[in-house]
């Protein structure tokens, strides 16, 4: 059964918040983020993407970055900017896009909830930017980023912190990148305990994002038990940081791919090959699928409907039947020669958030065809981290993102 502990989080004061909060380190490149943070010397992105303060050519796994990351993070408490809360809390962090609103809980997750399965995963991840987190967190003393963990809705849960919004004043509420953040904080010591017992029966947590930073996290928790050999489990490190939202609140888009050739195949010959395992039709303008085991291809300036045949998919196996899968199986993988999508650089993923227009914006630049993609379900997420399975890379795109900077864990 799941566990939540509240914390005291280190945040920005009131006055500061908007300027602090920035989105994720992993939406952006080094460059974009130089760019972003031209006249705001608050923003996060200063811990979370220190190159941005050293020079351009460094390498961003250099262990100067690391160093001044949690440089720049400790600046940000001692110049007044950031404090850390006086009493452990519970905090409520609602975020509205597009009219659309998700509210989850910020709290502390156990490393042994992720050790037991209790915090379900559907992805794998990538060593090398496991390294990199685990160097950020280590350096840091702190976890700086929440992980993005959905759980399925509970009646009783979702009214104590519905009530706790409309009776309470909030402590942030801003816009930025276009999305209302508004937070809560709870520190009522009933409440809190009523909210660790509920979530206590709650069977398990699900990562919907954050799986690099969840197993960087658990990973320098580790390191740090073997560096405490009489730990109790109390200590700070035997948790992170994360935000609970409920699964009914959240909306996943689509995660679309291109591809840079047809492996030496004709635009002809790769679409009769296609038209084995798909019905094709041209379509007059940009096509995003509007149901499962429908795709849209862009190829050679043009538009195309492709419609999964009969018994080609198999709807018994919760993996096999995504849409992520049946394109990498029946088409990435055999006719394209891409096994491996998450280190063949002849493919390149794009977040729904982009829109159609960048597939074709792609398609005129470096690439060579487009597949839109119906986004994948968070019954299907569920469906495959209880199987054990894990998803085909860039499965998933959720929006709004959480910002970083308004919850700090420190681990000591």
């Amino acid at each position: 059964m799941a566990v939540v502990k509240a914390f005291r989080a280190v945040r920005p004061k009131k006055e500061y918040a908007s300027l602090v909060a920035a989105l994720p380190y992993d939406v952006m490149n080094s460059a974009e983020a130089r760019q972003k943070v031209k006249g705001n010397k608050y923003s996060f992105l200063h811990v979370d993407k220190a190159e941005i303060d050293l020079p351009e050519d460094i390498d961003i796994y250099d262990e100067k970055v690391y160093l001044k990351a949690g440089e720049n993070l400790k600046k940000l408490v001692s110049d007044g900017v950031c404090e850390q809360e006086a009493k452990p809390a519970f905090y409520i962090y609602r975020q509205i896009m597009n009219g659309r609103s998700q509210t989850g809980l910020v709290c502390c997750a156990s490393i042994d909830d992720y050790l037991n399965n209790t915090i379900k995963k559907h992805e794998n991840t990538v060593a090398a930017k496991e390294a990199d987190r685990i160097n950020h967190v280590d350096y840091c003393d702190a976890n700086t980023g929440p992980i993005f963990l959905t759980y399925r809705n509970n009646a009783q849960i979702s009214a104590i912190i519905e009530s706790y919004t409309e009776n309470n004043g909030s402590e942030y509420d801003f816009v930025s990148e276009n999305v209302r953040n508004t937070v809560w904080v709870i520190d009522d010591d009933e409440i809190i305990a009523k909210l660790s017992s509920l979530f206590s029966a709650v069977p398990a947590l699900y990562i919907a994002d954050g799986h690099h930073r969840s197993a960087s996290a658990v990973k320098v928790g580790l390191k740090r038990r073997e560096q405490n050999p009489g730990f109790t489990g109390d200590e700070e490190f035997n948790y992170f940081l994360a935000v609970l939202f409920p699964d009914t609140e959240l909306a996943v888009m689509d995660y679309n791919r291109t591809v840079r050739d047809l492996n030496g195949m004709s635009e002809e010959g790769f679409l009769q090959k296609l038209s084995e395992k798909f019905d094709i039709e041209p379509e007059n303008e940009a096509y995003r699928p509007e149901k499962r085991h429908t795709f849209g291809l862009y190829l050679g300036g043009k538009w195309y409907k492709m419609r999964l045949k009969e018994g080609v998919a198999d709807e018994a196996d919760p993996l096999a039947r995504l849409d992520v899968s049946i394109l990498q199986n029946e088409v990435l993988s055999p006719l394209l020669g891409i096994t491996d999508p998450r280190a063949d650089k002849r493919i390149d993923f794009i977040g729904g958030i982009r829109g159609l227009g960048e597939l074709e914006k792609r398609c005129s630049e470096d690439m060579c065809a487009a597949f839109s993609m119906y986004p994948t379900s968070i019954a299907d997420l569920m469906a495959i981290a209880d199987s054990g399975n894990v998803m085909p890379p860039k499965s998933t795109w959720f929006e709004p993102k959480l910002l970083s900077g308004l919850f700090i864990h420190n681990l000591s």
